[in-house]
């Protein structure tokens, strides 16, 4: 099986802040939220997990797999995408015209802007993932789970159900919620 989940909250999070590659750790409410998702999920079975290197999903993965003998793995290619200039971006929504917000309403039409990762970027690295070790891993039998990001993750569940960039969102990424891809 192949699961993902996206890290606990942050302060970054509930002041609606781009995260992006920018290492923001969890707040006390993401702490709590992963420790539950911990509780929640005991009998789910995982062989290893593999997770961003980013201190928020770390962190989530150690509270969620604690006390459990599975394997935490800390992999660069699936840290957040990265935002470029528009890390620390407050209410981007409430900016008029702001130039990323493309990326969150119309992926479709995405360019790259202000020095952000572009999705050819996401999809290489996530995929190359994927490739060489997630789906050798799903062939050997192994359990795999996955704790990362929102867009990060988003790269994953469009790969693995071979969706259009436009539904680039449509996977559901709520905070330490356990998704079932395969």
């Amino acid at each position: 099986m192949l699961y993902v989940m996206r890290h606990g909250k942050t302060d970054w999070n509930a002041k609606k802040k781009m995260q992006g590659r920018t290492d923001v750790p969890l707040n006390d409410e993401g702490r709590r939220m992963a420790f539950s998702a911990g509780v929640e999920y005991r009998n789910v079975h995982f062989d290893v997990c593999y997770c961003s290197p980013l201190s928020r999903a770390k962190e989530t993965a150690e509270m969620m797999l604690n006390g459990r003998d599975v394997p935490i793995i800390t992999d660069d290619r699936l840290v957040e995408m990265g935002f470029g200039d528009y890390e620390g971006t407050e209410n981007s929504f409430q900016i008029p015209d702001c130039p990323i917000n493309v990326l969150f309403f119309e992926p479709e039409k995405y360019v790259s802007v202000g020095g952000s990762e572009s999705f050819d970027e996401l999809f290489a690295r996530t995929g190359e993932f994927l490739n060489e070790v997630v789906y050798p891993d799903l062939d050997q039998g192994r359990d795999v789970l996955i704790v990362g990001h929102g867009a990060m993750n988003s790269s994953i569940i469009c790969q693995v159900k071979k969706l259009p960039i436009k539904d680039f969102w449509s996977g559901g990424l709520d905070n330490c919620k356990l998704i079932r891809l395969l």
